[in-house]
């Protein structure tokens, strides 16, 4: 274990030598540098992600008696945190061990509360195919050594779907029901994909491994199906509820927003009433004559053709780039923008478009990637129809903005500069293997970028009042759609799990409230029933809101959007709790 630990310690030396011992005290670093490799010792596929690639070969363990002593040793390095002496610390670093106990509190209430181990099918699989991705997506070794540590995790992928067996005894119907649903995309993942990843590889030996390993996996999953439909489904009755106090008790450990329940959904339903005018304001302003669907339907035709879409992306970047610069929205670390490309075949099942960014530790696969996936060419043309539709100029914007710039691309950027190996951690997108921790910065941040850039004038036509200016109101109605979407997550997030409302009556709320088709609804509840805090979107993005607000008001004066930006981001991943402190000097409620 010491050696793992040194192993670690070397992988974050730079940022210990950037952070300096006065804003980050040596017991800190020392314990948080032993509680990183204790997770990762439990979480190897996370390690992958990270860019620590010791852990490469592992593959992770649900066994009861794993998660039993993961529990007593989080509750061991919670209890060393707290007893810290921490006389004569930075604010930094103290908000730092608040953030990393909270981090911690909210892994514990994981494995405890709602455990995904005990209640969804669909936890096992993803885990076995988001941790292959990850040796497949980024070069930070020569093929084969990825591969050899492919085959190594796949040897032990057949373990897990056993573990799966004799944990799951009475989950929710709906997980099972998802699980089966995801359950042929992933084989045919490992069956078609993965091999594709590796064709550079020309070690036979290895190949035959891998092979052999490959099939296992696939028959694997297909057992695990056939298990599912036969046995598992027939016995799923559990709840995937979590109840008030869970809820709000994860809130507070994974967001560090503490609000009554009342005061939580008061806060919701104003700001979805607020969109829902504006959006039938800008709707009346570009044809009172059709209805809001109607228009929707309109706007989705106007698109670039199929093949012209990447240099549809890359003048958008630019004109976002130019107006960022030109209007002193953000300062950027680096006047590169990442590689802009098609998404790889074995990502196209899953995503449209994607931002790829390294993980925090990665120190040689350090480029950031833009995948977009692109129409098929041998796709009839209403199938190119279909797919282009959900890239018409509207989604373009918003979707350049909130993945690249001012949104997670520049988030990428700014936290490498954090001199805080603890927000570096707490960086990590851990959805394969849980909550990820700290989304409403993360997701709050993208979100609030889409309506502040238009708000701050991107896309308005000089010289033309705004109640004329059709391209921009074309913008600002595909905008509020995106934002009454994220406001119907936060409310069925809140109804779901409280039990007040059924999964029926969620899916309605998403077509009466959101605005949202009913597939699309049906979609988003069940995404919700095992993503229950999915309402960090919009949580953060009022929260961002409030603070430059309270902000601007504490200047005195009108600042540029770049003042409040910057020192945002300079403060990495924390809750907006933590940076409210940072900017104002108090952490009072932010909403």
């Amino acid at each position: 274990m010491r050696t793992a630990i040194l192993l670690l310690m070397v992988c974050l030396c730079s940022l210990g030598a950037m952070a300096g011992t006065d804003l980050y005290p040596e017991p800190l670093t020392r314990l948080s540098d032993e509680f990183m490799h204790s997770f990762f010792n439990f979480q190897p596929s996370a390690a992958t992600r990270a860019g620590l690639h010791e852990y490469d070969a592992r593959l992770e363990s649900f066994t009861p008696e794993r998660v039993v002593q993961q529990k007593k040793l989080y509750g061991e390095y919670l209890r060393r945190l707290r007893a810290l002496e921490t006389k004569g610390w930075s604010r930094w670093a103290l908000d730092d061990r608040e953030m990393l106990s909270a981090f911690i509190e909210s892994r514990i209430l994981e494995l405890e509360m709602h455990p995904q181990w005990r209640l969804n099918p669909d936890y096992y699989s993803s885990v076995m195919s988001d941790s292959t991705f990850l040796l497949m997506g980024r070069s930070f070794a020569p093929p084969e050594e990825r591969l050899r540590s492919l085959v190594a995790r796949e040897r032990q992928m057949p373990r897990l779907l056993d573990e799966a067996r004799q944990n799951l005894h009475n989950p929710p119907r709906v997980f099972t029901e998802i699980a089966l649903e995801q359950l042929p995309g992933i084989e045919d993942f490992f069956a078609k994909d993965v091999p594709s990843a590796f064709t550079d590889v020309k070690d036979k030996k290895l190949l035959r491994e891998f092979a052999e390993s490959n099939t296992a996996v696939v028959n694997a999953l297909k057992a695990y199906e056939a298990w599912m439909k036969r046995d598992l489904l027939p016995r799923s009755h559990g709840n995937f509820r979590l109840g008030e106090a869970n809820f709000l008790r994860k809130l507070a450990v994974e967001e560090m927003v503490e609000l009554p329940l009342e005061r939580l959904r008061a806060v919701g339903e104003k700001n979805l009433r607020r969109n829902q005018r504006e959006f039938q304001r800008v709707a009346k302003l570009l044809d009172a004559s059709k209805t809001p669907a109607e228009l929707l339907a309109e706007i989705e035709k106007e698109h670039p053709a199929g093949d012209q879409l990447l240099a549809a992306f890359r003048g958008t970047l630019e004109k976002i780039r130019g107006f960022a610069d030109t209007n002193q929205i953000i300062t950027t670390p680096s006047r590169n923008l990442p590689v802009l490309e098609e998404t790889p075949p074995y990502m196209r099942a899953i995503t449209f478009a994607s931002m790829d960014a390294p993980g925090p530790f990665e120190s040689k696969a350090t480029e950031a990637y833009f995948n977009v996936t692109l129409p098929e060419k041998d796709w009839k043309p209403e199938q190119v129809e279909e797919h282009m539709a959900a890239f018409n100029w509207g989604v373009i914007t918003s979707t350049a903005i909130h993945e690249v710039i001012p949104g997670h691309y520049e988030q990428y950027l700014w936290n490498a500069q954090v001199p805080s190996r603890i927000r570096q951690f707490l960086s990590l997108d851990l959805s394969n293997v849980g909550s990820t921790w700290g989304d409403s910065n993360v997701e709050g941040w993208a979100h609030y970028t889409e309506q502040m850039m238009l708000d701050e004038g991107y896309g308005r036509t000089a010289g033309v009042p705004e109640e004329k200016d059709t391209a921009f109101l074309k913008l600002r109605l595909g905008q509020l759609q995106d934002a009454l979407l994220r406001n119907a997550r936060y409310m069925v997030a809140i109804g779901l799990h409280t039990g007040q409302m059924s999964e029926a009556q969620a899916v309605e709320y998403f077509v009466r409230e959101g605005y949202q088709t009913r597939a699309n609804g049906v979609r988003e509840v069940k995404r919700g029933t095992g993503n229950p805090t999915y309402l960090f979107y919009t949580l953060g993005k009022l929260q961002i809101i409030q603070l430059r607000k309270d902000w601007e008001a504490k200047q005195g004066h009108k600042m540029a959007p770049r003042e409040f930006h910057d020192l945002f981001m300079r403060q990495g991943v924390a809750p907006v709790k933590v940076i409210r402190r940072a900017l104002l000097g108090d952490d009072s409620p932010t909403l």
